[in-house]
């Protein structure tokens, strides 16, 4: 499989992103941040477009109550995981594992980051294990120790499951508006290993899975 790793701005449409499908040959999957997708209209959209251009779609949408949740979209344009995002004094709710033409994959939102090395024990079914892991982000982070914090979070999650890992964040915004933003795309490998980490660089990957590689869509 090759994924897409994309960090758009934040926008009230789908325009990034139907912008990068038209270099659908590149890629089978795409990664978007948290929150992208607004209220259940855009949602329609997004399953149209994943089954137009047939792409498996991972990211976040922000609920008519301006709530995130979970979002998975196969190539089909079926929803196959949606759920609301945990809250952070309980644990991680589910369904937070899929599959997906035999590739187990796991589901982050966010801020679960901190809450998934405990959190997706048992979810893969019986004689599973989880293959790989996103983590859509809504914002990028509010300081250098943060960044740090959640890469590091990520590399323990990555070797507890033996599974890669690969979160994205948009290129715009802060947290609570607190006036920093430091967008974060990153790709651990099942050992712990970063394939890549990015800080304030926020170009468009490609991953390709089996070989551990990514490349700069668009070079």
């Amino acid at each position: 499989m090759r994924l897409l790793v994309a960090q758009p701005n934040h926008e009230a449409g789908l325009e990034h992103l139907i912008e990068e499908l038209k270099q659908y040959e590149s890629y089978d999957a795409v990664l978007y941040p948290e929150g992208y997708v607004l209220g259940d209209s855009g949602v329609l959209s997004l399953c149209k477009l994943a089954k137009q251009y047939k792409k498996l779609i991972i990211t976040g949408y922000r609920d008519r109550n301006n709530k995130d949740r979970a979002l998975i979209i196969n190539s089909c344009g079926d929803i196959i995981l949606e759920r609301a995002k945990s809250p952070m004094n309980e644990s991680l709710y589910s369904p937070s594992v899929t599959m997906v033409d035999n590739i187990t994959i796991g589901y982050l939102l966010c801020v679960e980051i901190l809450q998934g090395f405990a959190g997706l024990e048992g979810m893969e079914g019986p004689g599973e294990t989880i293959d790989i892991i996103m983590h859509p982000i809504g914002v990028g982070m509010f300081s250098d120790e943060q960044f740090a914090e959640w890469i590091e979070e990520a590399t323990k999650i990555a070797l507890k499951y033996n599974a890669m890992i690969i979160g994205t964040s948009h290129a715009d915004g802060s947290y609570r508006n607190c006036g920093v933003s430091i967008p974060i795309s990153y790709c651990i490998d099942s050992t712990g290993e970063p394939i890549y980490i990015s800080k304030n660089d926020t170009r468009s990957r490609i991953i390709h899975l089996k070989t551990r590689q990514f490349d700069i869509l668009g070079q």
